[in-house]
């Protein structure tokens, strides 16, 4: 019985900790689409991030995958593509849009048109409360505890901060406008000590990487201190500017302990560090083997 209890709370904690990186990379990812959003149209960008959250299970939902609609709009007044999925009831229209920007911007004008949303507008930027009670008032969504949820959501994840925001990072929101050459979404990008990052996928080079976002491959693997020519594995963590010398500041009593298959090149890729300053920061010399356990400072 205990054991059986033990294995549950490992498997909750285990999938919290799921959820929490799912939406802490999706905020990231699309905190300044939201951003700019709130300056074009008056809506909270901490409402708009967490209906996206919800609405799109942190992108993670076949509407978003299949038809970027991170906001599950259905088809009501819509001519462009659509995308079938049970609902409320069986097999309803939903839009379908070329890009997860199309999807944020269509959002903002079906609340900022809409004759039932109308009221809203005269609330403070930052109620986000009143946003979340009115949205569900007026009939966005069925759920009884929809504006509990999105409240939730925004407290959990210090989504209100965005609301005082006067500006956001130009370079995030133009990402989410296209595909890649090949017709394909773009990777996801990330930021994380002062970095802009992303994961690779099957098949990709530092040369296919580069032609998407408009680096120099030579640079690009110069960035991740590689050979231009090597291969990526998928799942690796790929910089888009030089990394910094240390991690973030609040690494600065959070030492890396050193687990099964890690390299000294993995550990600074994974938290944006250039490889001769993580052996500095360490005062090791390159032949250094590092073994398991071992604790590496990152600042």
């Amino acid at each position: 019985m205990w054991v059986f209890m033990l294995l549950a709370c490992a498997t909750l904690n285990l999938n919290a900790q799921t959820t929490n990186i799912r939406y802490q990379q999706y905020i990231e990812q699309y905190r300044d689409i939201a951003i700019e959003q709130m300056l074009k149209w008056k809506i909270p960008a901490s409402i708009t991030l967490a209906q996206g959250l919800l609405e799109s299970a942190a992108g993670q939902s076949s509407l978003a995958v299949k038809g970027n609609n991170h906001f599950g709009i259905k088809c009501h007044g819509w001519t462009g593509r659509t995308i079938y999925r049970d609902d409320d009831l069986k097999n309803e229209c939903f839009r379908a849009y070329k890009s997860a920007y199309e999807s944020y911007e269509d959002h903002s004008r079906f609340l900022a048109t809409g004759q039932r949303y109308k009221s809203l507008f005269s609330l403070k930027i930052t109620d986000y409360e009143g946003w979340a009670k009115g949205l569900k008032a007026a009939g966005y969504a069925t759920n009884p505890s929809y504006a509990q949820s999105l409240i939730t959501i925004i407290r959990n994840y210090n989504l209100s901060q965005y609301d005082r925001a006067k500006d956001y990072d130009k370079f995030m929101v133009g990402r989410s406008h296209d595909t890649n050459a090949n017709g394909q979404p773009l990777h996801p990008i990330y930021i994380f000590n002062k970095n802009y990052y992303l994961y690779a996928r099957q098949g990709d080079t530092f040369r296919s990487i580069a032609d998407e976002v408009g680096i120099s491959y030579r640079k690009l693997a110069r960035y991740n201190e590689r050979n231009k020519r090597d291969t990526l594995e998928p799942g690796e963590v790929v910089w888009l500017k030089k990394k910094q010398k240390k991690a973030p500041k609040e690494y600065k009593r959070q030492p890396h302990t050193v687990v099964p298959g890690e390299s000294m090149y993995t550990i600074a890729q994974k938290y944006g560090i250039r490889l001769e300053s993580l052996y500095k920061l360490n005062r090791l010399t390159p032949d250094y083997a590092i073994r398991v356990g071992d604790q590496l400072r990152l600042r």
